[in-house]
C-alpha cells in the first residue's frame, strides 16, 4: 500500500523561468550571468524562441494529409523486395535467381555479384555487407534484390530465389560468444578496437577507473550486489522504413528517403554504388517516427542499386515483419553491479560490468559502450569507480541507435542499487539520491567536471513534492457482472481481466543522467543556409538546412530563432536535402543545440550583414545607424531606445543576403582507452520522475496511474515541444518497464515480430504526466538550452518498477515485468 498522503494532481505542468528562481533548493545555482546576447530574453517578434508556435506539420498530420516516404509515387517506378535469410547463421553453398528472372513482370534480380563497387558498409566501420556473400550472421540479412512492375509480382519473385544454406553454430550470448570454440563472427576485422579487446567477438570493451576501487572497499560500511537483465525494445516508430531512388541524367541517383542523416547515408551509398558523393543526392521523405533505428541504412542501397540496374525508379516499403529485422534496436543488456556505502548514505564506492548484446554487425555498438560505461553510476558523485561495458558480436539481430543511447541500460541498474542500497541502510530512498547528488563543479568518474547546473536534488524534490492521485475504493462486481469502477482505471484496463479485488499501490522514483551530442571526439557540427529577401513588398527569410525532421519540431524550431534574431514574421523553411551542408544526425538530443545554433549563428552573420549595409547605404542621412545596440524588430531596424531607423526591406532592395554558416560545439576528446578518463561529452542533461502504480497481485497485471517527471531543460524554445518530448521519452520508458521486448529464441529467430505481439503503449496505457520544467542555462549552449528528448526515457524505467516493488515486495531485477514475474516463484 502508499506509504505517502494523497491528494489531488496537479492539473498543468508548471514552466520555472530563471528569473523567477531563487537558489535555496540543494543543486539548484542561479544561472550564468553572462548570457545576454539576443534572443535570450523575450522574442521581438511574434512566434519566436521561447512560445509556443504551431507545428507547422502539425495539423496535415492529425487529418492524415501528410505525406510520408511510403506515399511517394513516380509514374514509371517499380517495386523493390529483398530476399531475406530465414537463419541466424548459416554458410550460403549456392544461389540461383533464374527461376526468379523468369517470373513475367520482373525486371533485375541482383546478389552479391551483381554489386557495382564497395561490397559493406557500416556507421562507425563497414562490417555489414549490402548483400551476403558467402554465409548470413542473423536471421532477416539481406541475400538478393527484386525488382518488378507490381510489389506482390516482386514478392513471389524473390520467394523463387533457391539458397542452398548449410546451418552454423548459433552464438546467442556472452558464455557462447566467448567461449575457446566459439565461431568468430568477423574473422576478416581489421579495425582500431580489435587491440582493446578480449575476444574477436567483442565489438568494443570500455573501462572507467577513478580513484581506488578496491582500497576503498574497507571504507564501506555496507554494501550492495545485484544482477540486473533489460530485454531487447524496439523503436517501433508506425511509419515503415521507406523511400524512392530516381535514376539521374547525369549516372547519379536521387533518392527520397525518411531517415535521420542525410549525409551519413550519402557517405556510406556512395561507395556502394560506385559514385561520387556529389552524384548520390538525398532528399528527406515523410517520416513517420525514428527514435535511432533509421540511422543505419535499411532499404537506401538496395533501391538505388535496383534503380541504377533497371533505368527506372524504384519504391521500397517494408511491411512490418520486414522493419522487426530490417532495422537496429535497443541493446539488450547484462549489468551486475556493487555499491559500497557509510552508514549515513554517503557513496563510498560503485562496481560495475555491462554486457550489451550488439547482434551480427557492429553499427553503433562502440559509441553505446562509451555511453554506458561513462554514465554508468548515475548521476551521483562517487570517489571510487570500477566500470566496464562491452559489446558483443552475436548472431542475434544488430543492435545500434535507440533513445537514451546506452544510458538506458545502466539507469535500470544502477537505481535499482539505489533503492536496494536505501533499504539496507534503513534510509528513503529520495534522501539517499538527494545526499549523493551530483551537482555544479562535482567531477564525473571520467574526470570531466560538470560545469553547468546539475539540479539532481532539486528534481527529486519537486517529484516527490507533487501531491499524489487518490486511491480508489475499489469496489466489487455487481450482481450484473459490471465493475464498480471504469475498466480502464483497472490494471488489465478494457480486458476487464482484473475486477478490483487484490489491488495494491506503490510509489517508485527514478533519476538519470544523458550526454547531449556527439561525444569522444567527434568531429560534431551543422550547417544552416539562410537567406533574407524582400519579396512582394514584404522580408521574408528562408532557412534551408539538412535536419531530418523525425517528429522532434525542429521545423518549428528553425522558424523560431529566425523570427527572434532576424525580426521577422514571414520564414519558410525549405526541405531537407545533401545540397546543403551537413546537419548531423537527428538523434543524441543534439538537433535543437547543433542545427539551431548553425541557424543562430548564420541568422546573427546575415544581420550583421544588413546592419552594415544600412550603415552603408544610409548612415549618412541617419545618425541612429551608428549607435550601439541596433536591433531588428517586427520588419525594421530599431535602435537600442526603440526607435524605428528603415524597414528591412528599404536596406535590402534588390539585394538579398544569402550565408551559409557551420556551428560545431566545444571540443570533446576520446575516453582513455584503460582508465576511461577524458572530458568525452559536451553536455549533460538530467531527469527525474516519480511512479504510481497500481498491481493486480494476484493476476501480475500492473497499471501506472501516474507518472510525474521534473527536467531541467535550459532554456525551453518551444514549452509545448518541450513537454511534448519528455511524455514520449516516459512513454517508451514505460514501454521498456512492462510491455516491450523483442523475443529471441537460443536458435536467433525473433518469435514476434508484429504489433500484435511485440506490445507497445497505446493511449489506454499511457497515464496523466505532469511535468516541472526547469530552465537552468549552460552557458555553453545556444540561448543556454539543453537537450530534452532521451533524458526521460532514462528514469522512467526504474520509477515504474520501483513503484511496482514496493507494492509487492517482489525483488524484480529484470525489465520488461511480465505477469509472471509478480505471480510465481519467491
Amino acid at each position: 500500500m502508499t506509504v505517502e498522503p494523497t491528494a489531488a494532481p496537479a492539473a498543468e505542468p508548471v514552466i520555472e523561468r530563471p528569473a523567477a528562481r531563487t537558489a535555496t533548493a540543494p543543486g539548484v545555482v542561479p544561472p550564468p550571468s553572462g548570457l545576454t546576447q539576443r534572443g535570450d530574453t523575450a522574442p521581438d517578434t511574434s512566434g519566436g524562441v521561447g512560445e509556443s508556435t504551431q507545428r507547422p506539420d502539425g495539423v496535415l498530420k492529425v487529418t492524415g494529409e501528410f505525406a510520408y516516404a511510403s506515399d511517394l509515387w513516380h509514374r514509371d517506378m517499380l517495386w523493390g523486395h529483398t530476399l531475406r535469410s530465414p537463419h541466424a547463421h548459416a554458410e550460403i553453398r549456392s544461389l540461383d535467381v533464374a527461376e526468379a528472372l523468369a517470373v513475367p513482370g520482373v525486371y533485375a534480380v541482383l546478389t552479391h555479384e551483381d554489386l557495382p563497387a564497395a561490397t559493406h558498409y557500416g556507421l562507425e566501420f563497414a562490417d555489414q555487407p549490402v548483400l551476403a556473400v558467402d554465409r548470413v550472421r542473423y536471421q532477416g540479412e539481406a541475400v538478393a534484390l527484386v525488382a518488378a512492375d507490381h510489389p506482390e509480382t516482386a514478392r513471389r519473385a524473390a520467394e523463387r530465389v533457391r539458397v542452398e544454406y548449410a546451418p552454423l553454430p548459433v552464438v546467442h550470448d556472452e558464455a557462447s560468444a566467448t567461449a575457446p570454440d566459439a565461431p568468430v563472427l568477423h574473422p576478416e576485422r581489421d579495425d582500431h578496437h580489435a587491440p582493446f579487446v578480449p575476444h574477436p567477438n567483442v565489438v568494443h570493451r570500455q573501462p572507467v577507473t577513478s580513484g581506488d576501487p578496491e582500497g576503498a572497499e574497507a571504507l564501506a560500511e555496507v554494501v550492495v550486489r545485484g544482477e540486473y537483465t533489460v530485454g531487447m525494445q524496439d523503436q517501433a516508430f508506425l511509419g515503415p522504413e521507406s523511400g524512392l531512388a530516381v535514376p539521374a541524367e547525369d549516372g547519379g541517383i536521387d533518392l527520397y528517403v525518411a531517415t535521420q542523416w542525410l549525409h551519413v547515408d550519402q557517405r556510406q551509398l556512395a561507395p556502394v554504388l560506385g559514385l561520387p558523393p556529389e552524384r548520390v543526392r538525398l532528399t528527406l521523405g515523410g517520416v513517420g517516427g525514428a527514435f535511432g533505428a533509421r540511422e543505419d541504412l535499411s532499404m537506401q542501397a538496395h533501391a538505388c542499386l535496383l534503380a541504377l540496374r533497371t533505368g527506372r525508379p524504384v519504391k521500397m516499403v517494408y511491411n512490418r515483419q520486414e522493419s522487426f529485422v530490417g532495422h537496429v534496436h535497443r541493446h539488450p543488456a547484462t549489468l551486475a553491479y556493487e555499491h559500497g556505502a557509510t552508514r549515513d548514505g554517503q557513496l563510498v564506492y560503485v562496481k560495475g560490468r555491462i554486457v550489451l548484446d550488439g547482434g551480427a554487425y557492429a553499427s553503433s555498438s562502440p559509441a553505446v559502450v562509451g555511453n554506458a560505461a561513462s554514465l554508468g553510476v548515475g548521476p551521483y558523485r562517487v570517489p571510487h569507480v570500477a566500470m566496464e561495458a562491452l559489446a558483443l558480436y552475436t548472431n542475434n539481430p544488430p543492435c545500434g541507435a535507440m533513445r537514451g543511447f546506452g544510458a538506458v541500460q545502466a539507469c535500470f541498474a544502477y537505481e535499482t542499487q539505489m533503492d536496494r542500497l536505501a533499504a539496507a541502510l534503513g534510509m528513503d530512498p529520495v534522501e539517499l539520491r538527494q545526499r549523493n547528488a551530483l551537482a555544479q563543479g562535482d567531477l564525473m568518474p571520467t574526470g570531466q567536471p560538470v560545469d553547468s547546473p546539475a539540479p539532481v536534488a532539486e528534481l527529486l524534490r519537486r517529484v516527490r513534492a507533487r501531491p499524489l492521485p487518490p486511491e480508489h475504493p475499489w469496489e466489487a462486481v455487481g450482481a450484473g457482472g459490471e465493475p464498480g469502477v471504469d475498466p480502464r482505471e483497472l490494471p488489465g484496463g478494457l480486458a476487464n481481466s482484473s475486477q478490483g479485488e487484490g489491488i495494491v499501490r506503490g510509489v517508485g522514483y527514478g533519476v538519470g543522467i544523458k550526454n547531449v551530442g556527439f561525444s569522444e571526439g567527434f568531429d560534431d557540427y551543422s550547417t544552416a543556409r539562410v537567406r533574407l529577401a524582400a519579396v512582394a513588398g514584404e522580408p521574408v527569410v528562408t532557412v534551408h538546412t539538412a535536419m531530418a525532421e523525425v517528429g522532434q519540431g525542429g521545423v518549428t524550431v528553425h522558424a523560431q530563432i529566425a523570427r527572434t534574431e532576424l525580426g521577422v514574421s514571414q520564414v519558410s523553411i525549405l526541405p531537407a536535402d545533401t545540397s546543403v551542408g551537413s546537419a548531423g544526425s537527428t538523434s543524441a538530443s543534439r538537433q535543437t543545440y547543433m542545427t539551431g545554433g548553425a541557424v543562430r549563428n548564420t541568422c546573427l552573420a546575415v544581420r550583421a550583414e544588413l546592419l552594415r549595409r544600412g550603415r552603408e547605404r544610409l548612415g549618412a542621412a541617419q545618425p541612429g545607424w551608428h549607435e550601439p545596440g541596433l536591433r531588428l524588430r517586427d520588419g525594421a531596424v530599431v535602435t537600442a531606445g526603440g526607435a524605428r531607423l528603415a524597414s528591412l526591406v528599404e536596406v535590402l532592395g534588390e539585394d538579398a543576403i544569402d550565408l551559409e554558416l557551420e556551428f560545431r560545439h566545444r571540443p570533446t576528446q576520446p575516453f582513455d582507452r584503460e582508465t576511461g578518463q577524458g572530458f568525452g561529452h559536451v553536455q549533460y542533461s538530467f531527469c527525474a520522475h516519480r511512479a504510481v502504480v497500481d498491481v493486480d497481485v494476484e493476476l501480475g497485471l500492473v497499471r501506472v496511474v501516474e507518472l510525474a517527471a521534473a527536467q531541467d531543460v535550459g532554456r525551453a524554445i518551444n514549452p509545448r515541444a518541450v513537454r511534448g518530448q519528455i511524455h514520449g521519452g516516459s512513454t517508451q520508458g514505460l514501454g521498456l518497464a512492462v510491455l516491450e521486448e523483442i523475443l529471441v529464441g537460443p536458435d536467433g529467430t525473433i518469435r514476434n515480430p508484429s504489433f500484435t505481439d511485440y506490445l507497445i503503449p497505446t493511449i489506454l496505457d499511457v497515464p496523466p504526466m505532469p511535468v516541472d520544467i526547469l530552465e537552468l542555462a549552460d552557458e555553453h549552449a545556444p540561448y543556454g538550452l539543453r537537450g530534452v528528448g532521451e533524458a526521460p526515457t532514462l528514469s522512467a524505467t526504474p520509477a515504474i518498477v520501483a513503484a511496482i516493488r514496493q507494492a509487492t515486495g517482489r525483488a524484480l531485477a529484470r525489465v520488461p515485468v511480465r505477469p509472471e514475474h509478480l505471480t510465481t516463484g519467491p
